[in-house]
């Protein structure tokens, strides 16, 4: 059975390699776009609210607006005027930051005069800090849970920032098809993270399976309804992105990447759930044929797919909340509003992912059952001290097949008979029933 599935996986997984090495930029030199700024840290000395002047000129009389800007002192702690202090007219209007006197600021540095103010234009906010310690606590939780599987999860998760990073984003920004380059990637991503976090198992292609199939239809929904409903993939960012660049780029090929990609890490979850469902099922009950398997984990699948379908609705909502305030100020009606252009992209991703995700269920169930049954079938009968065909868990534990001693009832030294004993008789030494009896009979 291993065989089989090794055979099955191997020319996907080569492809994807082949794509990733046929879609890189090789020699290509970097894609920077339009100067924007050498980046320079500073520090917030002062902020006070005034008049918006230009340098060097006086306000006379009362200002009519009341005082429209912050005049903002900062020290530069690096860069190449490191610690000179120079003042910013900032808008302090609604809609600005407002800074204060400790402030971490990060300022855009022109190239011109490094002494002139002029040179510098504040950007945003340092945080490094913060977003650290974030990262840490979420790394130090997934350890303290997962143990070894939650080292190899964040392994995982490098990995795939990797790809993203170096393969996924200098494509594209090199002109390559943003749909090609986002399946090689996800393909890559699917192989890499799965067997890294879950081992090398048959649980695991299962998995991989049921997400290759579900992947593939989530992008076929996507391009058909993203092509029907005339979307452009024209959004704000996107427009910046292609002024930045200078060059043109598939602006719909990049909303359907964006689809592929975001839907891979809710497809992972559901389908690594529902082979373990399969697998737990098949070792509580081994007599179970793969139509019963199938019936009782897609039981858990229902329950499992409400919840996953509602957090990729939930994240993809908060992340166009803005967009959907800003829609609910205007007198259209609703029907045009969930037909505009930002709105209606945000449909397509959230309908054709949880499609793919209720179609991940009953798929990689029916896949789970076949290839556990099969490779019971094909496996010699399993003996204390050893993996049950179906367990392949790599944590090594009872979730592999091997239960311990006091769990199984045959401890080297357990102290009462097992009740259903496997000789036949109540009890290990094929007597235990019948001293039981014997002893009954004569207190009676």
């Amino acid at each position: 059975m291993r065989i089989l599935l090794a055979s099955l996986l191997a020319p996907f997984a080569l492809a994807a390699l082949a794509a990733v090495m046929l879609l890189y930029p090789w020699g290509e030199p970097d894609v920077t776009g339009h100067a924007v700024g050498e980046p320079v840290q500073g520090e917030v000395v002062s902020a006070e609210l005034g008049p918006c002047l230009s340098p060097g000129q006086v306000q006379v009389g009362d200002p009519a607006d009341g005082g429209g800007c912050q005049a903002v002192q900062i020290t530069l702690t690096d860069g190449p005027a490191d610690g000179l202090t120079i003042t910013q007219n900032l808008p302090a209007g609604d809609g600005n930051p407002r800074f204060a006197a400790g402030d971490a600021v990060v300022l855009a540095y022109s190239g011109a005069d490094p002494q002139a103010g002029s040179s510098y234009q504040v950007q945003d906010f340092q945080r490094g800090l913060p977003l650290a310690l974030l990262a840490g606590l979420f790394a130090l939780a997934v350890v303290v849970l997962g143990r070894w599987r939650g080292v190899a999860a964040l392994g995982a998760l490098a990995v795939t920032a990797a790809i993203i990073g170096l393969f996924v984003l200098p494509s594209i920004l090199h002109g390559a098809d943003p749909l090609l380059v986002a399946i090689a990637g996800a393909g890559l991503i699917m192989f890499v993270a799965l067997y890294t976090t879950h081992g090398l198992s048959a649980r695991t292609s299962a998995a991989v399976l049921g997400t290759m199939v579900s992947l593939t239809l989530i992008g076929l929904l996507a391009a058909v309804f993203a092509g029907g409903a005339r979307l452009t993939g024209l959004d704000e960012n996107t427009s910046t992105l292609i002024g930045s660049l200078g060059h043109s780029i598939d602006a719909r090929g990049l909303l359907l990447a964006g689809i592929v990609i975001g839907a891979l890490g809710v497809l992972d979850d559901v389908t690594v759930t529902q082979a373990s469902a399969v697998w737990e099922l098949h070792r509580a009950n081994p007599r179970q044929s793969w139509r019963e398997l199938y019936g009782a984990a897609l039981r858990i699948g229902r329950a499992h797919v409400g919840s996953a379908v509602n957090t990729l609705v939930m994240a993809y909502a908060g992340a166009a909340l803005p967009t959907l305030l800003l829609a609910s100020l205007s007198d259209v009606g609703l029907g045009s509003i969930l037909t505009s252009q930002e709105l209606a992209a945000e449909i397509v991703r959230t309908l054709a992912g949880s499609i793919g995700i209720i179609a991940a269920v009953p798929v990689t169930t029916l896949l789970a059952a076949l290839i556990v049954v099969r490779e019971t079938n094909h496996a010699p009968p399993a003996t204390a001290g050893r993996p049950d065909p179906g367990g392949d868990d790599p944590d090594g534990d009872d979730a592999a097949g091997v239960l311990p001693g006091d769990a199984r009832g045959d401890g080297p030294d357990e102290p009462h008979a097992d009740p259903g004993g496997r000789d036949g008789s109540g009890g290990r030494d094929g007597s235990g029933g019948r001293d039981r009896h014997n002893s009954h009979t004569r207190h009676s």
